[in-house]
Formats: structure tokens, C-alpha cells, sequence
């Protein structure tokens, strides 16, 4: 556990203005550190107060981990993770996964469960025109280890309307065929994990908020690109962070 406040000063202060903000904030981490280690007490845990700026803080202690996690007490107007600065600073510039957890939120077995598993089932959006073996990775272990099914949801658009009641199908037989040839090796590798696809015609962001609905994990990816206002978040990212219910893991990836 990691809890960084650039206005909390490492060293005691005689002063009672100064030393107030060092008091809470041990507080604030030492109550956190009782509560986990009351409800798992199977897991080691180890916690660190860092008086550098929150940001800067969880980049770096993401760079030495497996998994970045951070929470939200607050909503945003959609319903969704509500994503402020540290939040979309953090994601943007790290680069291992990061998982996104509301504060009234869990992946167990709470809302809708599934009917042979305890975990509700996990999303992974996937693009087959750009590499998408990290975030395929993560998805399938997620699901593995939850005993979960896996619903992999892939959006495609037609650039020209085939008129009105007419539908394109060739191009939604064209994504099936190529979203199954991704997942073929998956399939393989990972028998015992139930996967549905999701392939329609459709926004991406407004497909995978509609799969989500009922899920206990998201998975995204989000591209390593160099740009010229500096790192940021794609807007698939930025819409499911801000509007998607349950956790929500971004994984980056080239």
C-alpha cells in the first residue's frame, strides 16, 4: 500500500499546523493497513507514506510491480471510475496494468453472479487490426483464476451505409472469421476458460458498455505511443474509465 501527499512533510515539525498533516496521514494509512489485514489475513502487507506528488508516486511504484491498483470514493456523472488528474496522469504514463476499482464496487460474487461461478464474468475489447497478445493475455488469466467466463467484444464499422434494412454482412462475417483466428490459439491454451464473442457493428465504447453491464472485470488495452502534448489515454480508454460500472484494468501494451 502506497499513500503519497506532497504536502505531508517527512519530518516532525514542533509547530501543531505542520504536524497535523503528518498525524492524518498515518492515520489514513494505518487504518487501511488494520481493515485488510483483519478481512485477508493470509496476505503479507506492507505499506509506505511518501511525501512526493501522488502521480509521481504511483508511476514509480508501478514500474517495480506486477499490478497498480487504485480506488475511487467519489462518482463520476455516468456512474463510472471518476477519473481525476492522478488518476489519468497515473494511467497514461505507466507501464504495467492498472485496475480501477470504484469504492462501492467488487469483482466477487456480489450483483449477478454466474450460474457456475462465483466471479461474474470478465470483458476484454479487443482490436484485431493491431496487436492485442498482452491484453489477451491478462484477460485469460483473469478468467482462469476466477473460474469466470470471458465475453471477448470486438466493434467494427462499415465506412459506407448499405442502405435502409440492408445489412453489411459480409464485413460482420469478415470480423467473426478474424476474431476467431485471435482467439484460436487463446482457445488452445486456456481450454478450461468458457469464451463468448460479442462482434457487432457498433462504436467500441458504446459496445463495451453494454457488454459490461453485469460484469466484475473489464479489460482494455491502451497503445505506447509517443505524442506531442506527452503520454495520454485513447478515447476507447478515456470513455470506459469515466462511464463503464465495474473495475476496469487498462494494460498497456506496443
Amino acid at each position: 500500500m502506497v499513500h503519497a501527499w506532497q504536502g505531508a512533510s517527512p519530518e516532525p515539525s514542533t509547530l501543531p499546523e505542520l504536524e497535523a498533516p503528518r498525524y492524518w496521514t498515518r492515520r489514513i494509512l494505518r487504518e487501511a493497513m488494520d481493515q485488510i489485514n483483519e478481512r485477508y489475513p493470509q496476505v503479507y502487507l506492507s505499506a509506505e507514506q511518501i511525501a512526493r506528488p501522488p502521480a509521481d508516486t504511483l508511476v514509480a511504484a508501478c514500474a517495480e510491480s506486477e499490478l497498480l491498483v487504485l480506488g475511487s470514493r467519489a462518482f463520476s456523472g455516468f456512474g463510472g471510475f471518476l477519473a481525476g488528474s492522478v488518476a489519468l496522469a497515473t494511467v497514461a504514463h505507466v507501464t504495467r496494468p492498472v485496475v480501477l476499482v470504484r469504492a462501492d464496487e467488487t469483482p466477487a460474487s456480489d450483483g449477478k453472479p454466474s450460474a457456475r461461478a462465483p466471479y461474474r464474468e470478465v470483458v476484454v475489447g479487443v482490436d484485431t487490426a493491431r496487436p492485442c497478445e498482452d491484453v489477451l493475455a491478462f484477460a485469460f488469466e483473469s478468467a482462469a483464476l476466477r473460474s469466470a467466463p470471458l465475453r471477448v467484444v470486438l466493434a467494427w464499422q462499415q465506412s459506407i451505409s448499405p442502405g435502409p434494412g440492408a445489412k453489411n454482412t459480409s464485413a460482420q462475417d469478415d470480423a467473426e472469421r478474424e476474431l476467431a483466428r485471435v482467439l484460436g490459439p487463446w482457445r488452445e491454451k486456456y481450454p478450461t476458460v468458457e469464451v463468448h464473442e460479442l462482434v457487432a457493428n457498433d462504436h467500441a465504447a458504446h459496445l463495451i458498455k453494454s457488454a459490461t453491464a453485469d460484469a466484475g472485470l473489464l479489460v482494455v488495452g491502451r497503445r505506447n505511443r509517443p505524442a506531442r502534448i506527452g503520454a495520454h489515454t485513447g478515447q476507447v480508454d478515456h470513455a470506459v474509465m469515466h462511464h463503464v460500472r465495474c473495475p476496469v484494468a487498462i494494460v498497456p501494451h506496443e
